[in-house]
């Protein structure tokens, strides 16, 4: 049973509101300021589980996130896609015109980016997580600055909105997955998405054969993403997620992936999330 989980942020963060929406509000969240050490809670046993955001679907892949994934083999055992609405907050009393800097994570900053050229006086300054910045401007009650930040960290913090949702395309969705130390406790029957990392020799086809024997086995690719194996320039290991009708028809695809594909590893078979 999950009772703790580390989340990057602090309260009113996006990782806060997938521990409430996707747990439950009982479970005890532990704050960390950087998915290091969200990694490191986990891996210590401070934690039952942890969350880490993996996609965007404005500014793309959080590609940090899949190599700490793979280097301490952690298990993803589930998934939760969020809404994220960022809003422009400060205290209260001020307009925008009041506003010299904004500080948030340079995630946030990235989806945002459109709306901040119409106001060339405002400096975008990067940080560590967008509700801590919602804390510290309440904390030591910092005028002049806005955080970029959810409607929770408002509520928490007690900051005026300034504007909502900010962010270069409305509908702006981001993929969380959460992960354990150990593989999911899904019955294989409910099991009908997997997390795979694969590595192919340098020839023409390797790459498109793992594919083809992905779609023979009936599995439909939903996300493909690149990454540098760092002890071998040049050469790329391949982070995959595939959806799935039968367990079967996966089991069938990994075994024969496993004899073609130098350093095949399955990190994670779960239950995907409803869109």
């Amino acid at each position: 049973m999950i009772k703790t989980v580390a989340i990057q942020g602090v309260r009113g963060s996006f990782h806060h509101i997938v521990s409430q929406q996707f747990f439950n509000k009982n479970v005890a969240a532990i704050e960390c300021l950087t998915f290091d050490r969200v990694v490191e809670s986990l891996i210590d046993k401070e934690c039952d589980a942890a969350i880490m955001a993996l996609e965007n679907s404005i500014a793309g892949s959080i590609i940090p996130n899949y190599a700490l994934i793979d280097k301490y083999n952690l298990h993803v055992v589930g998934e939760h896609y969020v809404d994220v609405q960022h809003n422009l907050m400060a205290l209260s009393g001020q307009k925008i015109e009041d506003i010299k800097e904004v500080y948030s994570h340079p995630m946030a900053l990235l989806q945002c980016k459109e709306f901040f050229k119409q106001y060339p006086h405002i400096k975008l300054v990067e940080d560590k997580d967008t509700a801590e910045v919602a804390e510290r401007i309440q904390q030591y009650q910092l005028k002049g600055i806005g955080a970029i930040a959810s409607v929770k960290a408002a509520e928490i913090f007690e900051l005026t909105i300034l504007a909502h949702s900010i962010q270069t395309i409305k509908h702006n969705e981001t993929r969380f997955v959460i992960v354990k130390r150990t593989n999911s406790e899904v019955p294989e029957n409910e099991i009908n998405k997997a997390s795979i990392k694969f590595e192919t020799d340098h020839k023409r086809g390797s790459l498109a054969t793992i594919l083809n024997v992905m779609s023979d086995c009936k599995l439909n690719l939903t996300k493909i993403q690149s990454l540098p194996i760092v002890e071998t320039p040049w050469k790329y290991a391949f982070f995959v997620d595939v959806t799935f009708e039968t367990y079967n028809d996966f089991k069938k695809a990994k075994s024969v992936i496993e004899i073609m594909g130098e350093g095949f590893k399955v990190l994670g078979e779960y239950k995907k999330a409803k869109l």
